[in-house]
């Protein structure tokens, strides 16, 4: 095991409240021999009260065919990934995503055409329920790359070789690449909530074995933002489909995150799907999100 992976699998077997390793059970029996694996990530790690929340987490299954059989949902899945559905469990309310291992492997590495699983991968993350040690093995080796693929593309625009300099460069730009409901500056608070963590963990992300000039790296940056503002309204768009309730979900979200006060309207509860389209133009110039 690599130092990198080491670390990884340490952070991820790190105990998490009760209900929470039951509800990512619960969410993993729906899928039956197909699920491997339930990873629980992003801001509800840090917090001790979890009622009023929205956790998150992601189900990685054997394959789309398998978690649905003869489904359009796995048409869906495996076209714009990941499909996105909310859950509920012991008074507690969650959003899971649902990725293959193969997708959830690619999407973590550095040819990856949008940064939205290698950017949160790179972060703290619980391994809350698993198949076998088989699927836990899988799912660590897939994570392992994430800091890895930040690293590639981030360290060539970085201004200086500190891992916390390259930690900030590559988030800030990952925030730049999807639609954010976040205000400005929230990438810098990833890293302020535990800089030790991401100082140890960089300091053991090897050097890139052929490292891109600073002309290749904003090249890419620039791929990854164009591709995932699109893809981001593309999945939104999606979401209204998957996600019952996804446009009251959007429009929380947006309120909580940008102080806004958007109000979903009847209409927009009826045909969710156009609901997504147009409201985005809309927040754009308000500047909801970005």
């Amino acid at each position: 095991m690599t130092p990198v992976a080491a670390f990884l699998a340490a952070e991820m077997a790190e105990p998490v409240d009760p209900r929470v390793t039951e509800m990512a059970t619960a969410i993993a029996a729906q899928y039956g021999a197909a699920s491997r694996a339930v990873l629980f990530y992003g801001s509800c790690l840090r917090e001790s009260q979890l009622d009023g929340l929205m956790l998150d987490f992601y189900l990685i299954v054997s394959s789309y065919e398998a978690a649905w059989p003869d489904s359009w949902l796995a048409r869906a899945n495996r076209l714009i990934p990941p499909n996105v559905f909310p859950y509920a469990h012991d008074g507690l309310a969650a959003k899971y995503a649902v990725l293959s291992e193969a997708d959830f492997a690619a999407l973590n590495g550095v040819a990856a055409s949008t940064v939205s699983v290698w950017a949160r991968f790179s972060q703290p993350v619980r391994l809350v329920w698993q198949a076998d040690q088989a699927a836990r093995n899988t799912a660590l080796s897939a994570m392992e790359a994430a800091p890895a693929t930040l690293f590639a593309l981030a360290a060539p625009l970085a201004p200086s070789a500190d891992p916390l300099d390259v930690w900030r460069t590559g988030y800030a730009r990952t925030y730049d690449c999807e639609l954010r409901a976040e205000r400005s500056g929230r990438s810098g608070s990833i890293i302020d909530s535990d800089p030790a963590r991401y100082a140890a963990l960089g300091a053991l992300i090897p050097p890139a074995a052929q490292p891109l000039s600073p002309a290749q790296a904003e090249s890419r940056w620039a791929k990854l933002r164009r591709h995932g503002k699109l893809m981001s309204i593309v999945r939104l768009a999606k979401a209204s489909l998957t996600f019952a309730g996804g446009v009251d979900y959007l429009v929380w979200k947006i309120n909580r995150h940008a102080g806004t006060q958007i109000e979903v309207t009847p209409w927009q509860r009826r045909w969710p799907l156009l609901a997504a389209i147009t409201l985005v133009p809309r927040l754009l110039k308000q500047g909801a999100i970005k």
